[in-house]
């Protein structure tokens, strides 16, 4: 990230909103599956890897993006539990680029205000790699901007087993009384709990599943799919993700006529 706050765009212009007003125009919550990193390599006969430093540019004209535009949280699938399965060589490569990724640009998302979270089984992490979010973590702590949250280690099932796990303990202890236990009490107990539910989804590479990720967030997400492989996603494909959902009417269970009318 070598320039802070580039020329803002013709939908920022078109769609603005404060973060903290109610004007849904822009997403309050965009979640992305970044997906084509090895399909996109491939395609110019180049290794898996090279792939995924490629995607890494492309997260950070994605943040630079998001940021420019008012989202609130972007949540960026980083690495699934599934992903463990994949070749050694591939996935030692994967855990490298948080490192790389935060060495060059931690000090712009500090000066942007962005603040990092992540989301996930951190433990299965190596060492260096938690301490390098860690250390991202806490230099960000105090920033009041957009919230950029990577999802690492991350399964949507093992998410909400571990909330399941969580609040069986404190029934253990007498914490809990199971007849209180409703969606609010379960929602507190996921890994990130102040996390809003998702707004956009948006998943590259023209896949048409949304693979474990944010199974509890995602009730009542709009879901964006585009043919760009994730190496190639930049500010236009994410304005275009956001003209769409723009687009869309969300009914939240209620008929159009509902919505319309109290609109």
């Amino acid at each position: 990230m070598s320039e802070l706050r580039p020329t803002e765009t013709g939908l920022k212009s078109g769609l603005d909103r404060d973060r903290n007003r109610g004007d849904d125009a822009i997403p309050r919550h965009v979640a992305v599956i970044m997906d084509g990193n090895g399909r996109w390599a491939e395609r110019q006969g180049l290794a898996r890897t090279e792939g995924h430093r490629a995607g890494l540019e492309a997260v950070r004209k994605i943040v630079r993006a998001a940021d420019d535009l008012g989202i609130g949280f972007l949540t960026l699938f980083a690495f699934s539990s599934e992903n463990w399965n994949r070749p050694k060589q591939e996935v030692d490569l994967l855990m490298r680029l948080p490192e790389e990724f935060f060495e060059l640009d931690l000090p712009e998302v500090i000066e942007r205000g962005c603040r990092i979270r992540t989301i996930g089984r951190m433990e299965r992490l190596p060492p260096n790699v938690r301490r390098t979010l860690e250390n991202a973590k806490q230099r960000t702590e105090s920033g009041t901007g957009m919230q950029l949250v990577f999802a690492l280690s991350y399964g949507g099932r093992a998410e909400i087993v571990d909330a399941a796990r969580r609040l069986l303990r404190e029934h253990e202890q007498g914490q809990l009384d199971p007849d209180g236990l409703d969606e609010k009490m379960f929602a507190a107990h996921l890994d990130l709990p102040e996390l809003p539910d998702v707004d956009l989804l948006i998943r590259t590479g023209r896949e048409w599943r949304i693979s474990n990720f944010l199974l509890w967030q995602l009730a009542y997400a709009e879901i964006h799919v585009t043919d760009c492989m994730f190496p190639d996603f930049g500010r236009e494909e994410l304005e275009a993700a956001i003209a769409d959902f723009h687009a869309r009417e969300r009914r939240f269970g209620q008929t159009g006529a509902q919505v319309r009318e109290g609109s």
